[in-house]
Protein backbone atom coordinates (compact mmCIF):
# COMPACT_ATOMS: atom_id res chain seq x y z
CA UNK A 1 0.00 0.00 0.00
CA UNK A 2 0.92 3.43 -0.93
CA UNK A 3 1.65 5.68 2.48
CA UNK A 4 -0.55 9.03 2.65
CA UNK A 5 1.15 12.34 2.41
CA UNK A 6 1.08 14.20 5.57
CA UNK A 7 -2.03 16.71 6.09
CA UNK A 8 -0.74 20.45 5.61
CA UNK A 9 -0.28 22.40 8.58
CA UNK A 10 -2.90 24.76 9.67
CA UNK A 11 -1.56 28.09 10.37
CA UNK A 12 -3.21 30.04 13.34
CA UNK A 13 -5.94 33.08 12.66
CA UNK A 14 -4.97 36.21 12.59
CA UNK A 15 -5.51 38.13 15.38
CA UNK A 16 -8.74 40.51 15.19
CA UNK A 17 -7.78 43.98 14.28
CA UNK A 18 -9.55 46.75 16.29
CA UNK A 19 -11.62 49.04 14.52
CA UNK A 20 -10.19 52.93 15.06
CA UNK A 21 -13.42 54.56 15.46
CA UNK A 22 -12.83 58.53 14.50
CA UNK A 23 -13.09 61.33 17.30
CA UNK A 24 -13.82 65.42 17.13
CA UNK A 25 -11.48 67.17 19.71
CA UNK A 26 -14.74 68.31 21.34
CA UNK A 27 -14.94 65.08 22.39
CA UNK A 28 -11.50 64.52 23.99
CA UNK A 29 -12.01 63.96 27.46
CA UNK A 30 -9.26 64.41 30.10
CA UNK A 31 -10.01 62.47 33.82
CA UNK A 32 -9.94 64.47 36.62
CA UNK A 33 -6.91 62.65 38.20
CA UNK A 34 -4.48 63.58 35.67
CA UNK A 35 -5.72 66.86 35.71
CA UNK A 36 -5.20 67.06 39.93
CA UNK A 37 -1.42 65.59 39.47
CA UNK A 38 0.56 68.90 38.60
CA UNK A 39 -1.70 70.91 41.37
CA UNK A 40 -0.73 68.32 43.54
CA UNK A 41 2.60 68.38 42.59
CA UNK A 42 2.75 72.30 43.02
CA UNK A 43 0.93 72.24 46.62
CA UNK A 44 4.12 70.04 47.55
CA UNK A 45 6.41 72.11 46.64
CA UNK A 46 4.88 75.13 48.02
CA UNK A 47 4.89 73.40 51.11
CA UNK A 48 8.92 72.21 50.92
CA UNK A 49 9.32 76.04 50.25
CA UNK A 50 7.63 77.11 53.01
CA UNK A 51 9.32 74.57 55.48
CA UNK A 52 12.65 75.66 54.80
CA UNK A 53 11.62 79.51 55.44
CA UNK A 54 10.26 78.60 58.27
CA UNK A 55 12.84 76.97 59.83
CA UNK A 56 15.42 79.66 58.52
CA UNK A 57 13.42 81.96 60.01
CA UNK A 58 13.48 80.04 63.03
CA UNK A 59 16.92 79.58 63.16
CA UNK A 60 18.19 83.16 62.28
CA UNK A 61 15.89 84.91 65.14
CA UNK A 62 14.48 82.24 67.35
CA UNK A 63 12.99 84.86 69.83
CA UNK A 64 11.39 86.81 66.77
CA UNK A 65 7.95 86.59 67.51
CA UNK A 66 5.71 85.55 64.55
CA UNK A 67 3.78 88.27 63.89
CA UNK A 68 7.32 90.62 63.15
CA UNK A 69 8.40 87.87 60.73
CA UNK A 70 5.04 87.78 59.18
CA UNK A 71 5.38 91.71 58.54
CA UNK A 72 8.68 91.42 57.79
CA UNK A 73 7.83 89.29 54.58
CA UNK A 74 5.76 92.06 53.21
CA UNK A 75 7.96 95.48 53.50
CA UNK A 76 5.58 97.76 52.01
CA UNK A 77 2.98 97.02 55.05
CA UNK A 78 6.11 98.81 57.05
CA UNK A 79 5.37 101.91 58.82
CA UNK A 80 7.65 105.15 57.97
CA UNK A 81 9.45 106.85 61.69
CA UNK A 82 7.33 110.10 62.27
CA UNK A 83 9.26 113.28 62.47
CA UNK A 84 9.79 113.72 66.11
CA UNK A 85 9.46 117.82 67.24
CA UNK A 86 12.01 119.66 69.08
CA UNK A 87 11.61 120.76 72.22
CA UNK A 88 11.05 124.50 72.24
CA UNK A 89 13.50 125.09 75.22
CA UNK A 90 16.32 123.34 72.94
CA UNK A 91 15.29 126.05 70.25
CA UNK A 92 15.56 128.62 72.96
CA UNK A 93 19.16 127.87 74.40
CA UNK A 94 20.03 127.62 70.81
CA UNK A 95 18.89 131.31 69.70
CA UNK A 96 20.28 132.46 72.99
CA UNK A 97 23.68 130.88 72.25
CA UNK A 98 23.90 132.38 68.39
CA UNK A 99 22.93 135.69 70.02
CA UNK A 100 25.79 135.41 72.77
CA UNK A 101 28.20 134.28 70.43
CA UNK A 102 27.69 137.36 67.67
CA UNK A 103 27.96 140.13 70.55
CA UNK A 104 31.47 138.72 71.94
CA UNK A 105 32.13 138.47 68.05
CA UNK A 106 31.08 142.27 67.80
CA UNK A 107 32.96 143.27 70.54
CA UNK A 108 35.83 141.62 70.34
CA UNK A 109 36.43 143.11 66.44
CA UNK A 110 35.33 146.27 68.00
CA UNK A 111 38.09 145.94 70.64
CA UNK A 112 40.90 145.16 67.62
CA UNK A 113 40.03 148.23 65.96
CA UNK A 114 40.24 150.27 68.13
CA UNK A 115 43.50 149.32 69.52
CA UNK A 116 44.76 149.29 65.77
CA UNK A 117 44.07 152.74 65.64
CA UNK A 118 44.66 153.88 68.93
CA UNK A 119 48.13 151.92 69.26
CA UNK A 120 47.45 152.50 73.18
CA UNK A 121 50.93 152.16 75.19
CA UNK A 122 51.54 150.94 78.66
CA UNK A 123 52.93 153.45 81.19
CA UNK A 124 56.55 153.82 81.75
CA UNK A 125 58.79 153.75 85.02
CA UNK A 126 61.65 155.79 85.56
CA UNK A 127 63.96 156.86 88.51
CA UNK A 128 65.69 160.61 87.66
CA UNK A 129 67.09 161.05 91.19
CA UNK A 130 68.55 159.00 93.83
CA UNK A 131 70.45 159.47 97.43
CA UNK A 132 72.79 156.86 99.61
CA UNK A 133 72.20 158.28 102.82
CA UNK A 134 74.14 155.47 104.50
CA UNK A 135 75.60 152.15 104.38
CA UNK A 136 77.04 150.24 107.60
CA UNK A 137 77.65 146.80 109.44
CA UNK A 138 77.05 145.85 113.02
CA UNK A 139 78.56 142.70 112.17
CA UNK A 140 80.37 141.18 109.33
CA UNK A 141 77.21 139.65 108.20
CA UNK A 142 74.44 141.78 109.15
CA UNK A 143 73.39 144.93 107.36
CA UNK A 144 72.02 148.27 107.89
CA UNK A 145 71.33 151.02 105.02
CA UNK A 146 69.34 154.00 103.88
CA UNK A 147 68.47 154.56 100.24
CA UNK A 148 65.76 157.15 98.51
CA UNK A 149 64.84 157.52 95.01
CA UNK A 150 62.41 159.59 93.19
CA UNK A 151 60.16 157.00 91.32
CA UNK A 152 58.92 158.95 88.06
CA UNK A 153 55.26 157.13 86.46
CA UNK A 154 54.50 158.19 83.03
CA UNK A 155 51.03 158.01 80.87
CA UNK A 156 52.74 158.44 77.51
CA UNK A 157 48.48 157.69 75.86
CA UNK A 158 46.72 160.64 74.52
CA UNK A 159 43.41 158.84 74.59
CA UNK A 160 43.31 156.37 77.51
CA UNK A 161 43.77 156.79 80.99
CA UNK A 162 45.01 154.58 83.55
CA UNK A 163 44.82 153.44 87.27
CA UNK A 164 47.61 151.85 89.21
CA UNK A 165 46.02 149.71 91.49
CA UNK A 166 48.72 147.78 92.84
CA UNK A 167 52.07 149.02 93.19
CA UNK A 168 55.39 147.09 95.39
CA UNK A 169 59.36 148.41 94.87
CA UNK A 170 62.02 146.28 95.91
CA UNK A 171 65.49 147.11 96.63
CA UNK A 172 68.48 144.53 95.80
CA UNK A 173 71.85 144.09 95.79
CA UNK A 174 73.47 141.68 93.36
CA UNK A 175 70.25 140.06 92.89
CA UNK A 176 69.78 139.66 97.00
CA UNK A 177 66.57 141.68 98.59
CA UNK A 178 67.91 144.19 101.68
CA UNK A 179 64.49 146.25 101.19
CA UNK A 180 60.59 146.73 100.04
CA UNK A 181 58.29 149.29 99.89
CA UNK A 182 54.45 149.45 98.95
CA UNK A 183 52.87 152.40 97.22
CA UNK A 184 49.39 153.84 97.60
CA UNK A 185 47.07 153.16 94.14
CA UNK A 186 46.16 156.22 92.05
CA UNK A 187 45.16 157.09 88.84
CA UNK A 188 46.66 159.35 85.66
CA UNK A 189 44.58 161.07 83.18
CA UNK A 190 46.15 160.66 79.38
CA UNK A 191 49.65 162.18 78.82
CA UNK A 192 50.18 163.04 82.81
CA UNK A 193 53.28 162.24 84.70
CA UNK A 194 53.28 161.46 88.37
CA UNK A 195 56.44 161.18 90.94
CA UNK A 196 56.90 159.72 94.24
CA UNK A 197 59.31 159.45 96.58
CA UNK A 198 60.21 155.89 98.00
CA UNK A 199 62.33 155.56 101.02
CA UNK A 200 64.20 152.24 101.41
CA UNK A 201 65.40 151.38 105.30
CA UNK A 202 67.54 147.98 105.90
CA UNK A 203 67.56 147.18 109.37
CA UNK A 204 69.98 143.93 110.21
CA UNK A 205 69.57 141.99 106.94
CA UNK A 206 71.32 138.87 106.37
CA UNK A 207 74.32 138.84 104.01
CA UNK A 208 76.68 136.07 102.96
CA UNK A 209 79.96 136.58 103.83
CA UNK A 210 80.72 137.18 99.93
CA UNK A 211 78.05 140.18 99.10
CA UNK A 212 78.97 141.74 102.33
CA UNK A 213 82.66 141.97 101.37
CA UNK A 214 81.47 143.25 97.99
CA UNK A 215 78.92 145.87 99.37
CA UNK A 216 81.98 147.15 101.56
CA UNK A 217 84.64 147.37 98.65
CA UNK A 218 81.71 148.83 96.72
CA UNK A 219 81.59 151.35 99.37
CA UNK A 220 85.61 152.05 99.71
CA UNK A 221 85.60 152.41 95.79
CA UNK A 222 82.86 155.31 95.74
CA UNK A 223 80.97 153.06 93.32
CA UNK A 224 78.08 151.35 94.63
CA UNK A 225 75.39 149.55 92.16
CA UNK A 226 71.68 148.72 93.34
CA UNK A 227 69.20 147.11 91.55
CA UNK A 228 65.10 148.53 91.91
CA UNK A 229 62.72 146.31 90.75
CA UNK A 230 58.92 147.42 90.35
CA UNK A 231 55.51 145.05 89.85
CA UNK A 232 52.40 146.88 89.29
CA UNK A 233 48.97 145.97 88.07
CA UNK A 234 47.39 148.67 85.72
CA UNK A 235 43.84 149.17 84.57
CA UNK A 236 43.60 150.89 81.55
CA UNK A 237 40.11 152.71 80.39
CA UNK A 238 38.82 153.53 77.09
CA UNK A 239 35.55 154.76 77.34
CA UNK A 240 33.45 150.84 78.22
CA UNK A 241 36.79 149.18 77.48
CA UNK A 242 38.88 148.02 80.65
CA UNK A 243 41.71 145.85 80.04
CA UNK A 244 43.74 144.95 83.10
CA UNK A 245 47.90 143.97 82.83
CA UNK A 246 50.46 143.65 84.94
CA UNK A 247 53.72 145.60 84.54
CA UNK A 248 57.55 144.80 85.55
CA UNK A 249 60.07 147.61 85.87
CA UNK A 250 63.94 147.00 86.31
CA UNK A 251 66.27 149.80 86.83
CA UNK A 252 70.33 149.10 87.41
CA UNK A 253 71.90 152.14 89.50
CA UNK A 254 74.89 153.19 90.11
CA UNK A 255 75.38 155.47 93.27
CA UNK A 256 78.47 157.02 94.80
CA UNK A 257 79.58 156.28 98.37
CA UNK A 258 77.67 157.68 101.51
CA UNK A 259 76.41 159.49 103.62
CA UNK A 260 75.74 161.76 100.03
CA UNK A 261 75.73 159.13 97.74
CA UNK A 262 74.22 160.40 94.43
CA UNK A 263 72.58 159.26 91.21
CA UNK A 264 75.34 158.66 88.30
CA UNK A 265 73.98 156.14 86.10
CA UNK A 266 70.73 154.74 85.75
CA UNK A 267 68.91 151.69 83.18
CA UNK A 268 65.63 151.34 83.35
CA UNK A 269 62.96 148.93 80.97
CA UNK A 270 59.36 147.99 82.02
CA UNK A 271 57.60 145.09 80.32
CA UNK A 272 53.79 143.99 80.28
CA UNK A 273 52.68 140.82 81.22
CA UNK A 274 48.42 140.67 80.38
CA UNK A 275 46.15 139.13 82.69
Amino acid sequence: MLALPPPPATLPPPPPQKQTIPVSLDQIVISKQNENQPNQSKQAENKQIRSKEAEYQQNRAPNTPKSIIRKSRNPSTLLKPQPRRTNPIIWCSAILCLIFCLILIFFGVATLITFLVIKPRYPLFDIPNANLNAVYFDSPEYFNGDFTFLANFSNPNRKIDVRFEYLSVELFFSDRLIATQAIEPFTQRRGEKRLEAVHFISSLVFLPQNLSVELQKQVQSNKVSYNVRGTYKVKATLGLIRISYWLHSRCQLQMTGPPTGVLVARSCRTTRNLR
